[in-house]
């Protein structure tokens, strides 16, 4: 049986849930708090501003993102291909705390924007070793960038989901992959 989610991963659900689907300048406290379902003063109990709501989102995310980086290093196929394979969003958590983020720091965040940074520089350099050089490593980088925006582009909030581009899958994305492999080795 599962527990209710804890109330302050459920403000940050409701905040996240609003960035994405209504644009950064919709999420108010008073909105979040509403859409989580608290009192105002429950969500100023667990945030007691907003920037400490960008920063409850930009620990989420890093969060995510360190355990999609352990992952990605004992990934059965390695890292490279992990990392192309998953951005084609197969953590569902971890793409909606990306999105959120990058509504954020749309928004004008310095610190959403640096968070987004180091945890695309991480997953750098841990593709770093498993690549020839550091024309490989963009190339891989942006592969993967490429295929994560054409998923977006599907989140509620931006175009409609049949308006996203080329999302490879199955055979399409496993040859993406190899040569993307091939060509980086």
């Amino acid at each position: 049986m599962s527990r209710p989610p804890h109330a302050r991963e459920k403000v940050l659900d409701a905040f996240e849930a609003i960035l994405i689907d209504d644009g950064e300048r919709s999420a108010t406290l008073d909105a979040t708090a509403k859409a989580a379902r608290v009192s105002k003063g429950g969500l100023l109990y667990h945030f007691a501003s907003r920037d400490d709501l960008i920063a409850g989102l930009i620990e989420r995310l890093e969060t995510l993102a360190d355990a999609d980086r352990d992952r990605m290093r004992t990934a059965p196929d390695g890292p490279v291909s992990y990392y192309v394979r998953t951005s084609v969003v197969e953590d569902a958590a971890l793409a909606r705390a990306l999105v959120a983020a990058s509504r954020v720091a749309q928004g004008g965040s310095t610190a959403a924007s640096d968070a987004l940074h180091r945890v695309r520089d991480a997953w750098a350099e841990l593709l770093r070793p498993h690549v020839r050089d550091d024309t490989a490593l963009d190339l891989v980088m942006l592969v993967g960038d490429g295929l994560y925006y054409n998923h977006t582009l599907g989140f509620a909030g931006a175009a409609a989901p049949e308006s996203s581009g080329p999302m490879p899958t199955g055979e399409q994305l496993r040859k993406l992959i190899e040569l993307t492999v091939r060509a980086t080795s």
